[in-house]
């Protein structure tokens, strides 16, 4: 049963093991799902229905998710995934959810767009029968979830914080761009980043406020930020989208300075390629959606529980350095 997350119920699986099992996946006859047991086995004929509910799809990370998930689908076989995306609007993601115990769904996946206001649902999707299994961002105080599948946002964070104080050793004045109140990573991914620069007594954040994970918001937040303290001297984001943002503001004021991202979206690796952004948060969102999926169908099919209820993918800072290492290189313009 998941109540909370502590260090002795996490499965941490590490960076280099989840780029191993992708190439092992995509190398392997007939494309096998990387895993480290059995695949479950559909039976024949029976088509199970399983509902992938994330906070927006306008979110180029949930599109890369959705994708990954019913690649893997395909491979299981006899499973549908039905997409409810909950537009970025919490009321919205409920009323899906509440649409998943009517119409009687075989499983969910879910990344809730706020622990508070969607908590609640996903323990009536529960208390109805179905199985759930949430993914990238964790839902508190749900009893009964099959799983949680994600990356240590917390060591995310502190990844970012780390090339703050590398950057800078002897102290700097940094925005930080936070992630929509109340969703699960952007409270551990700011707790992670002033786990590392607090300590430090030499990093002061001059400008924090929320672009909500939106570039648009991202954009106007660090002109707003910049305005004000034009001394600031890099820029940490909750995501990739409020970089990118904050990318397109700097250049505008005609300022440069380091931006760290958190995802390593494509074209936020095309950004750390070309000097445009100095690194961003590899949170290996394949390895996540395959893992997730696989959790489900196998305990819907066999009825077996995952080993851990709570799955973390260990993220990893890219930059120039170790570009190559990133899981979406091959969708970058050579």
């Amino acid at each position: 049963m998941l109540k909370g997350f502590t260090r002795r119920h996490v499965y941490l699986v590490s960076s280099l093991l989840i780029i191993l099992a992708v190439i092992l996946s995509a190398c392997a006859p007939g494309g096998a799902p990387a895993t480290s047991g059995p695949a479950a086995e559909p039976a024949a004929g029976k088509v199970y229905k399983i509902a992938f509910s994330v906070p927006a799809m306008s979110f180029p990370f949930f599109v890369h998710m959705e994708k990954q998930v019913r690649d893997e689908a395909a491979k299981l076989g006899n499973v549908e995934i039905i997409t409810l995306d909950g537009q970025d609007d919490t009321t919205k993601q409920v009323a899906d959810l509440e649409g998943v115990i009517a119409q009687g769904y075989d499983g969910l996946i879910v990344s809730p767009r706020t622990n508070e206001g969607v908590a609640p649902v996903i323990q009536q999707v529960i208390d109805a029968g179905i199985p759930v299994v949430t993914i990238d961002r964790r839902a508190d105080g749900v009893n009964g979830l099959l799983a949680h599948v994600g990356a240590d946002n917390v060591l995310g964070g502190e990844e970012q914080g780390k090339a703050i104080l590398s950057l800078f050793p002897d102290g700097a004045k940094i925005i930080e761009l936070l992630g929509t109140p109340g969703a699960s990573p952007a409270i551990d991914r700011s707790a992670g980043l002033h786990n590392v620069i607090d300590p430090a007594g030499n990093i002061e954040v001059v400008c924090q406020q929320t672009g909500e994970f939106n570039r648009d918001k991202g954009l106007t937040v660090t002109e707003n930020c910049l305005s004000a303290n034009p001394d600031a001297q890099a820029i940490v984001a909750a995501n990739d989208d409020m970089a990118l943002g904050a990318v397109e503001a700097a250049k505008a004021a005609g300022v440069e300075l380091p931006i760290i991202g958190f995802d390593a979206l494509p074209e936020a690796l095309l950004a750390v390629r070309d000097g445009a952004m100095y690194g961003t948060v590899e949170q290996f969102p394949g390895g996540q959606s395959r893992t997730a999926l696989q959790t489900l169908v196998n305990f819907i099919v066999n009825g077996a529980k995952p080993e851990s209820d709570v799955v973390l993918l260990a993220p990893k800072l890219i930059t120039q350095e170790n570009f190559e290492e990133a899981e979406r290189l091959s969708e970058i313009p050579q």
